[in-house]
């Protein structure tokens, strides 16, 4: 193992680590600096769309994301990643400028499709190409950390986005928030062109087991094929890796989901609607605060981490089944810890890959994530038929508490830099 993979605890980060994270803030901040975002279905309405072609375009949305979340990944390890998070951008922007241009449904349809597009290009490779940075410059341990204070500043991005949107649209109407988006796009998009990336070409045109090239070994003369047979190679023969892959929709899926319901539990405590969105501000500052902590919580050995993630559970449950506002304080801790156990887990998968195709496995983390978020939607929805949303949302705290078990159960070591890190050029090793 490289000596190079470790950063003396408590020292300063270097300049070049520390523009790479004022960068990815940047990007991640001004990507989802959007105000269309609290408004997008008013549009659809007011352009007179149903309830139903609405939620078909949800639907759109998500099988567009399932079906290129992993060819994209491969597509990352692939190209270069860089190139990727600034098409990205791009590709959203558009479809918000085509929304607000010319609204119709199969406009709307379109606009999805590129959002989507956006969301499957970032997935796998933006963690791909931030850790690997990091890595070849001795600071892969600080993946949690940079990876956690992104998430916070896009989700300032979101609040700002939520709080300025009814005073653009009262000052120009659809066109001036669709123009602030498509500006936050084209912005995020000049972000990501100064993202580094250092990657070696390599000629190596087939993968499987036996491959010896380390991580940034992947140029762009390396079939899409062999990439992914790549990655599928390196899951199939490292068990920690797939432990750690399936870990992350564990541990990401429930509450990821849950978010979307939110408002709706807010609302069942008896508050005004005028006061929702205070109670959900609470909330997404508990989630903010979650990707600060993901650093420290990094440090926790798995039963520890196993005992918050129970805690946050609890939390959940308790907060839910409350029936009061006062319940969403402790909803916004659980959301807090989930949010940073997901960074976590993230990092976790990130440190035990060694191939070619971290970007590639990284992606089908991203697919696991996706089929079990859409599988707590169905749930979510048969289980409401029966009960309010209080008791889904402590039904649905029970996936926690099992993978709180099961980390409980596990060896205790700790989750952060005692973890082998196998830096670009380490020959990768199965196990």
């Amino acid at each position: 193992m490289s000596t190079s993979s470790f950063r003396v605890a408590g020292a300063r980060p270097s300049a070049p680590v520390r523009r790479l994270s004022a960068t990815l803030y940047v990007y991640s901040f001004l990507d989802e600096l959007r105000p269309i975002y609290p408004v997008y279905a008013l549009l659809f309405a007011d352009t007179g769309l149903s309830t139903a072609q609405i939620s078909a375009l949800f639907v759109l949305w998500s099988v567009t994301g399932l079906l290129l979340e992993v060819p994209s990944g491969v597509l990352a390890d692939a190209v270069s990643r860089r190139l990727l998070l600034v098409v990205g951008p791009l590709a959203a922007g558009a479809g918000f400028g085509l929304w607000v241009l010319v609204p119709s449904y199969g406009v709307f349809a379109v606009g999805f499709v590129l959002w989507g597009v956006q969301g499957a290009l970032q997935s796998g490779a933006l963690e791909a190409l931030v850790y690997e940075e990091l890595a070849l410059r001795g600071a892969a341990d600080r993946y949690p950390t940079v990876m956690g204070r992104a998430r916070s500043a896009g989700l300032v991005a979101v609040v700002l986005a939520i709080a300025t949107a009814g005073p653009v649209l009262d000052a120009g109407g659809y066109p001036a928030v669709g123009a602030v988006s498509v500006a936050g796009c084209l912005l995020a998009a000049a972000a990501a062109a100064a993202l580094p990336e250092h990657r070696r070409r390599s000629t190596v045109a087939t993968a499987g087991p036996s491959d010896t090239a380390g991580p940034s070994d992947t140029g762009g003369d390396r079939g899409y094929l062999a990439t992914l047979r790549a990655g599928l190679a390196e899951v199939r023969r490292d068990r920690s890796v797939r432990t750690a892959l399936l870990l992350v929709p564990a541990v990401t899926a429930v509450w990821g989901a849950l978010d979307e319901y939110v408002p709706l539990l807010a609302a069942g405590t008896g508050v005004s609607d005028r006061s929702v969105p205070w109670l959900l501000l609470m909330v997404w500052v508990g989630v903010a605060a979650g990707g600060l902590l993901a650093g420290p919580c990094r440090r926790l050995g798995g039963r520890a981490t196993g005992l918050v993630l129970a805690f946050a559970a609890v939390a959940l449950a308790g907060g839910a089944l409350s029936g009061r506002p006062a319940g969403l304080l402790p909803v916004a801790v659980a959301f807090c810890v989930f949010q940073a156990v997901t960074v976590v887990v993230d990092a976790r998968l990130q440190d035990r890959l060694a191939g070619p195709s971290r970007a590639t496995v990284t992606s089908l983390a991203g697919l696991g994530t996706d089929l079990a978020t859409l599988a707590v939607y169905g749930g979510y929805a048969a289980a409401s038929t029966v009960a309010g949303h209080g008791p889904v949302f402590a039904l649905f705290a029970v996936p926690y508490l099992i993978v709180a078990g099961l980390l409980a159960a596990g060896p205790g070591r700790r989750t952060g830099c005692r973890i082998p890190v196998r830096t670009p050029g380490t020959v990768a090793r199965g196990r």
